[in-house]
C-alpha cells in the first residue's frame, strides 16, 4: 500500500493486487489515516463494480461525520449506481478540488 501525504490530505493506492486485498489492507491502516482527508485512488483496478465501491461506504460515512473528506477516484463506475453518501470522481485533480471545496465549506460552517 502506498501513501502520498500532501498537507492534510493523504492519497492511498496500491498496484498489482486485488480489490479485496486492497480493501483488507486499507481497513487495517485506516486508524492511522483517520485524522487526514483521504483520497483512495482505484485506477489500478480494471474490473471494479459498484459493489466494490460500496465496501468503502462505512469508511466514507464515518470519515465525513468526523469532519474530514473521503473521496474515491475511479472512472470505471457509473456515478448513478452509487448513493450520495460516497464521493467518487474520475480524476485525482477532481478529488483534490472536492476536498478543497469541502474544507472551505467546513471553515464557513456550511
Amino acid at each position: 500500500m502506498i501513501f502520498d501525504k500532501e498537507g492534510t490530505t493523504t492519497t492511498v493506492f496500491q498496484e498489482k493486487t486485488t480489490i479485496a486485498t486492497f480493501f483488507a489492507n486499507f481497513s487495517k491502516v485506516y486508524s492511522q489515516l483517520e485524522h487526514d482527508n483521504i483520497i483512495v485512488n482505484l485506477f489500478s483496478f480494471d474490473n471494479l463494480t459498484s459493489g466494490d465501491i460500496l465496501e468503502f461506504l462505512q469508511f466514507s460515512q464515518r470519515h465525513k461525520e468526523s469532519g474530514k473528506s473521503f473521496v474515491l477516484v475511479s472512472n470505471k463506475i457509473s456515478f448513478d449506481e452509487l448513493p450520495d453518501d460516497i464521493t467518487v470522481v474520475p480524476t485525482l485533480q477532481e478529488a483534490k478540488d472536492i476536498i478543497e471545496m469541502e474544507e472551505i465549506e467546513r471553515d464557513l460552517g456550511i
